[in-house]
Protein backbone atom coordinates (compact mmCIF):
# COMPACT_ATOMS: atom_id res chain seq x y z
CA UNK A 1 0.00 0.00 0.00
CA UNK A 2 1.51 3.00 -0.65
CA UNK A 3 1.69 6.52 1.69
CA UNK A 4 0.48 9.87 0.38
CA UNK A 5 1.76 12.55 1.78
CA UNK A 6 0.53 16.28 2.10
CA UNK A 7 3.43 18.81 2.95
CA UNK A 8 1.72 21.98 1.97
CA UNK A 9 5.33 23.71 1.96
CA UNK A 10 6.31 22.69 5.42
CA UNK A 11 9.63 21.66 5.76
CA UNK A 12 10.03 18.15 7.19
CA UNK A 13 6.75 17.23 8.36
CA UNK A 14 3.39 16.82 6.74
CA UNK A 15 -0.12 18.35 7.52
CA UNK A 16 -1.32 15.37 7.01
CA UNK A 17 -0.22 11.32 5.51
CA UNK A 18 -2.60 8.72 4.42
CA UNK A 19 -2.52 5.45 4.14
CA UNK A 20 -4.40 2.14 4.22
CA UNK A 21 -7.23 4.10 4.93
CA UNK A 22 -6.30 6.37 7.22
CA UNK A 23 -5.47 9.91 7.46
CA UNK A 24 -3.46 11.19 10.54
CA UNK A 25 -3.31 15.05 10.57
CA UNK A 26 -2.51 18.13 12.12
CA UNK A 27 -3.54 21.69 12.73
CA UNK A 28 -3.03 24.94 14.38
CA UNK A 29 -4.38 28.46 13.87
CA UNK A 30 -2.55 29.66 10.88
CA UNK A 31 -3.02 33.32 11.65
CA UNK A 32 -2.25 32.80 16.11
CA UNK A 33 -5.56 34.91 17.09
CA UNK A 34 -6.06 36.21 20.29
CA UNK A 35 -7.33 33.62 22.95
CA UNK A 36 -7.58 30.00 23.25
CA UNK A 37 -11.24 30.20 21.95
CA UNK A 38 -10.14 31.93 18.64
CA UNK A 39 -7.11 30.01 17.99
CA UNK A 40 -9.50 26.61 18.87
CA UNK A 41 -12.03 27.83 15.81
CA UNK A 42 -9.11 28.53 13.44
CA UNK A 43 -7.27 25.58 14.00
CA UNK A 44 -10.44 23.45 13.50
CA UNK A 45 -11.35 25.15 10.55
CA UNK A 46 -7.73 24.47 9.72
CA UNK A 47 -8.46 20.71 10.21
CA UNK A 48 -11.42 20.41 8.16
CA UNK A 49 -9.88 21.67 5.06
CA UNK A 50 -6.25 19.17 5.59
CA UNK A 51 -9.07 16.33 6.57
CA UNK A 52 -10.52 17.28 3.33
CA UNK A 53 -7.68 17.43 1.12
CA UNK A 54 -6.59 13.68 2.19
CA UNK A 55 -9.94 12.51 1.60
CA UNK A 56 -11.88 12.46 5.42
CA UNK A 57 -13.69 14.73 7.89
CA UNK A 58 -14.65 15.15 11.26
CA UNK A 59 -17.43 12.45 11.02
CA UNK A 60 -14.19 10.28 10.80
CA UNK A 61 -12.48 10.72 13.32
CA UNK A 62 -10.96 8.02 15.42
CA UNK A 63 -8.65 9.71 17.76
CA UNK A 64 -8.22 13.25 19.06
CA UNK A 65 -4.90 14.28 21.22
CA UNK A 66 -5.68 18.39 22.03
CA UNK A 67 -2.53 20.27 22.83
CA UNK A 68 -3.21 23.49 24.90
CA UNK A 69 -0.55 25.90 26.82
CA UNK A 70 -3.08 26.35 29.58
CA UNK A 71 -4.96 23.77 31.38
CA UNK A 72 -6.78 26.45 33.36
CA UNK A 73 -8.24 27.77 30.15
CA UNK A 74 -9.51 24.30 29.12
CA UNK A 75 -12.74 24.87 29.09
CA UNK A 76 -12.98 27.55 26.44
CA UNK A 77 -11.31 24.59 24.00
CA UNK A 78 -14.12 22.25 25.13
CA UNK A 79 -16.83 24.22 24.47
CA UNK A 80 -15.46 25.44 20.51
CA UNK A 81 -14.38 21.88 20.20
CA UNK A 82 -18.43 20.71 20.98
CA UNK A 83 -19.99 23.15 18.87
CA UNK A 84 -17.97 21.62 16.08
CA UNK A 85 -17.14 17.90 16.37
CA UNK A 86 -21.58 17.90 16.58
CA UNK A 87 -23.36 14.96 17.21
CA UNK A 88 -22.12 11.75 19.37
CA UNK A 89 -21.65 9.36 16.20
CA UNK A 90 -18.87 11.87 15.54
CA UNK A 91 -17.32 11.82 18.94
CA UNK A 92 -13.57 10.40 18.72
CA UNK A 93 -11.60 9.23 21.35
CA UNK A 94 -9.89 12.09 22.70
CA UNK A 95 -7.21 13.35 24.95
CA UNK A 96 -6.55 16.88 26.31
CA UNK A 97 -2.57 17.77 27.31
CA UNK A 98 -0.82 21.08 28.69
CA UNK A 99 2.25 21.47 26.67
CA UNK A 100 4.52 24.53 25.67
CA UNK A 101 3.89 24.77 21.72
CA UNK A 102 6.36 27.44 19.60
CA UNK A 103 5.51 31.53 18.45
CA UNK A 104 1.81 32.32 19.82
CA UNK A 105 0.46 29.07 19.27
CA UNK A 106 -1.66 28.28 22.51
CA UNK A 107 -3.73 25.07 20.78
CA UNK A 108 -2.64 22.23 18.41
CA UNK A 109 -4.32 19.67 17.25
CA UNK A 110 -3.62 16.07 15.76
CA UNK A 111 -5.90 13.26 14.58
CA UNK A 112 -6.36 10.27 12.99
CA UNK A 113 -9.14 9.52 10.66
CA UNK A 114 -11.16 7.03 8.46
CA UNK A 115 -10.98 8.24 5.26
CA UNK A 116 -14.56 9.27 3.84
CA UNK A 117 -16.55 6.76 1.60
Amino acid sequence: MSIRRFPEGRTGRSAAVSRAGLVYAVAVDPVEAEGLAAQTRNALAELDRVLALAGADKSGLLQATVYITDMAAKQEMDDVWCDWIGPEENWPQRACVCVTLAGGHLVEIVVTAAKAG
